[in-house]
């Protein structure tokens, strides 16, 4: 190998353009990693960071530009492609195969041999020396429906070093993970830089990006607007240097004008559809003109809570009032109609898969839940008219870019459709808010703009309970915390006693 093939960069994207339809996401993107180093993306929601990642991942083609890897110029036109370069990508949104094991998701596309118990065999001893070479272990067979989050990624990073990749795209891989899951991940990042791995980690939480990476580029309108090291960054320029101000990444707030108590719960349990206790006696009572926050390790009973109060999941036992009046009959609260009637909003942590519908326009995704006011229609027939400007007034109030009300829904970035949701959920003021993960995934300038309708909400009187496995979002937002581990309630907090250390030990179950 010359000199100069030995410093080339990893990989490098020169003048990357591609537009859908008349929006441009990438504008003439240049971008290069170095050979063992960590480099950050980021950027607002739409600056096009993804769209470039899914480009050198082979998901779609640019409409001009060049990719080079370790300096010489290849064509990738599909995920295969990509693979065959050494490139893999963890994409936000795992990508497993629930019912099948670790093992076989590994495996899943790369069995190597013709017969599948010799290619089982190969791969669990390639596994076992990955696993102990960079901090890996899982257990093979286990099923991936049974893992934590954490270890589902653990899964994807296998798999893509099972497939011998040496540049590895992460896609926001801590916005579902506790601190502590963060911190191992991080120390799995260092191992893969040490063997000479390259990584780009997208991620819109800036301290993490900080603390981890060796370089930082930042794109704004679908252009690259600053490539710097990172011991030359701190938070505060680059959010400027992503939204183009300054951001504020802590709101000043009031204390809560605490009202009447709103929501009164009293164990509450729950049970899945195999009988498992998946919630044990929750109790707690949220006030009027306050922010409730849950924090928690995903899966530990916060999305089964949040279900439940929305009336998408039978309960076994426990009262909820509202206002007063109990809202439990026959195991089951209200429906989710009948509890809009009553002021209660909801808005899914899983945004894509219970907020929207990716391939309606987005007019139609405003809609939903909707279908029956009165103001959208003409006696049993629904407005067309009157639902667009309905969308208009969403798009508007939440700052929603493209504002177009016939887009797919599915073509807004990740952010804006979080907005789109929080915006019909938001528009008919609510006496109850249920809000799952507000800002997750949501770039920093979006969460700013988020956090103050949330805490105008709060100050018009609105009760919110919140969910969130953002620490700094739960002691941005929370007036009081609740602590959840197991599906019980384990710590409750006052605002002004918490901070992200003892919170994050708690989650663990680690008394603080």
């Amino acid at each position: 190998m010359t000199d100069s093939a030995a410093a080339a960069p990893a990989i490098e994207l020169v003048g990357i353009r591609k537009s859908f339809g008349r929006v441009a996401a990438n504008r003439g993107v240049d971008l290069a990693v170095a050979p063992g180093c960590i480099h950050g993306l980021v950027g607002e929601n739409g600056a096009g960071k993804s769209t470039l990642m899914n480009i050198l991942y082979g998901v779609y083609q640019p409409d001009g530009g060049e990719i080079r890897r370790n300096g010489a110029p290849v064509r990738i036109a599909s995920t295969r492609d990509a693979i065959a370069q050494g490139i893999g990508m963890v994409h936000q949104h795992f990508m497993l195969a629930e019912p099948l094991t670790v093992l076989e998701n590994v495996m899943l596309g790369a069995e190597g041999a013709a017969w599948l118990g010799t290619a089982r065999t190969r791969a669990r001893t390639r596994l076992a020396h990955l696993a102990a070479e960079y901090g890996l272990a899982l257990a093979l067979d286990r099923p991936v429906a049974s893992l934590t989050l954490g270890e589902k990624q653990r899964a994807e990073i296998l798999r893509a070093l099972y497939r011998e990749a040496d540049l590895l795209i992460l896609d926001e891989p801590t916005a579902v993970l506790a601190p502590q899951e963060a911190d191992a991940l991080f120390r799995v990042l260092v191992a893969l830089k040490s063997q000479g791995k390259s990584i780009i980690l997208i991620s819109h939480r800036l301290r993490e990006v900080l603390s981890v990476t060796d370089a930082v580029t930042v794109m704004r309108q679908g252009s690259v607007v600053a490539r710097l090291a990172t011991a030359a960054a701190d938070e505060d320029r680059l959010a400027e240097l992503m939204v183009g101000r300054k951001v504020a990444r802590r709101l000043a707030r009031s204390a809560a004008a605490r009202g009447a108590p709103l929501l009164e719960i009293a164990g509450l349990a729950l049970r899945d559809a195999a009988g498992r206790e998946r919630l044990h006696d929750i109790g707690f009572t949220l006030h009027r003109g306050e922010i409730l926050g849950i924090a928690g390790i995903a899966g530990n009973g916060q999305s089964e809570l949040m279900q439940a109060l929305a009336g998408l999941h039978p309960i076994a036992a426990g009262s909820v009032r509202l206002g007063g009046a109990e809202l439990v009959a026959g195991g089951r609260l209200p429906s989710p109609r009948r509890l809009r009637a009553l002021g209660v909003a909801h808005a899914p942590e899983d945004r894509d898969g219970m907020g929207l519908v990716a391939s309606f326009a987005a007019f139609e995704s405003t809609l939903l839940g909707q279908q029956r006011d009165a103001a959208l229609g003409r006696g049993p027939w629904l407005d067309r008219r009157r639902i667009l400007g309905f969308c208009r007034f969403c798009l508007d109030s939440f700052a929603v870019s493209p504002a177009d009300p016939t887009r797919a829904t599915g073509l807004f970035s990740g952010g804006n459709r979080q907005k789109l949701v929080l915006a019909r959920e938001l528009a008919k003021d609510p006496d109850l808010l249920l809000v799952g993960q507000p800002s997750r995934g949501v770039d920093i300038g979006a969460i700013e703009f988020i956090h103050r309708r949330l805490l105008a909400l709060r100050d018009s009187g609105t009760a919110i309970l919140l969910v969130s496995a953002d620490l700094d979002e739960v002691l941005a937002l929370a007036d009081r915390i609740l602590v959840m581990a197991g599906g019980r309630i384990t710590g409750a907090l006052a605002r002004d006693e918490a901070d992200e250390r003892r919170l994050g030990l708690m989650m663990a179950g680690i008394a603080a």
